[in-house]
């Protein structure tokens, strides 16, 4: 017995030795401050609810199409697809939602679904050009719960492989234990999400197509890890990856009913993170939404097959800007 106390001790130093090097480690890395060396040409945009990045492409009087990332990626993630839609003639606009990103971390380190629809809400006011907006994977929960509090501020919505969440309001669900402490979870953070070293793991994780975690796709992934404080704030929104939220609108079946704009949805028949029966699952309340499920791609279908991927979106996104009142009328 005495033993086996000794190994379990001795496990548990060399797991502590791990974690608090890898925190050193990233301490060590976080060097960018904010809005310095800012990427790709971006820029950052002053809202009510701090500063915003973005990236921009396609004409300026073209109809504006918002792109919001999923978890863990930055909006230089759907530059292929900005590329692509701007040749369509859209102004493509994608935005970091913190902690991700080179946006302004929040100063109160509330990531909640509906305070990350607060801050979508007033990058929203801040553009004013009524956009269609575009959201994957865990960036369409605070997106679609934007539009749902102001849809009067998009023309359109279109989900990407949505981590919705719907109906999981009920019965809450408790923060993993080892979650809750504000001193451990950076240590976390540290070993996992904010780890370069599983960063192409941890990509490869959600396709169906593996090879299109290629390394370049990783080193841009690991670029904002370098910023002042991103491990910090990715340990203050790890909870929120693991409990659904409790007070949304996202997640009752009776608002996405009462959507009154066009909706559309894209899905990798393949995916294993948000598995198509949750599109279809959307489908029974909006059965006039645009769908178009992508065969042989998973969770990321902009990465795993980018030509179809960007004809499906643009082929929705040519039907819902026919519709646009400022269309219309002219």
């Amino acid at each position: 017995m005495r033993v086996f106390f000794g190994f379990v001790f001795t496990g548990l130093v060399l797991v502590a030795m791990v974690l608090i090097g890898l925190r050193l480690v990233a301490n060590n890395r976080d060097t960018i401050a904010f809005g310095q060396e800012l990427p790709l040409g971006g820029q950052l945009i002053e809202t009510a609810e701090g500063a915003v990045f973005v990236l921009e492409r396609g004409p300026d009087t073209g109809v504006p199409v918002l792109f919001a990332h999923g978890t863990a990626a930055w909006s230089g993630l759907w530059l292929p697809s900005l590329d692509s839609v701007g040749d369509a003639g859209f102004h493509a606009i994608a935005f970091d939602m913190p902690p991700y990103g080179w946006s302004q971390h929040p100063d109160d380190s509330d990531y909640s679904r509906p305070k990350q629809a607060d801050r979508v809400i007033a990058l929203l006011e801040a553009l004013d050009n009524q956009p269609i907006a575009v959201a994957h994977s865990i960036g369409a929960g605070p997106v679609v719960e934007a539009v749902m509090s102001r849809p009067d501020l998009v023309s359109g919505l279109v989900v990407v492989n949505g981590a919705i969440a719907l109906g999981r309001h009920d019965p809450p669900t408790e923060t993993p234990i080892y979650l809750q402490s504000d001193a451990v979870r950076p240590f976390i953070a540290s070993a996992t999400v904010s780890n370069p070293i599983l960063t192409k793991a941890f990509l490869r994780s959600f396709l169906h197509i593996k090879s299109a975690a290629t390394d370049d796709v990783t080193a841009l992934l690991q670029e904002p890890m370098a910023r002042i404080g991103y491990t910090a704030a990715v340990a203050d929104w790890l909870p929120q990856l693991l409990v659904p939220p409790q007070n949304a609108l996202s997640t009752r079946a009776e608002n996405w009913q009462a959507l009154q704009l066009p909706v559309g949805l894209i899905w990798g028949v393949e995916d294993t993170v948000t598995p198509l029966e949750q599109a279809e699952e959307l489908l029974t309340l909006i059965p006039d939404a645009q769908y178009r499920a992508l065969s042989g791609v998973g969770h990321i279908p902009q990465l795993e097959d980018p030509q179809a991927f960007q004809a499906a979106l643009i082929e929705i996104l040519q039907t819902f800007s026919n519709a646009r009142p400022d269309e219309a009328d002219s």
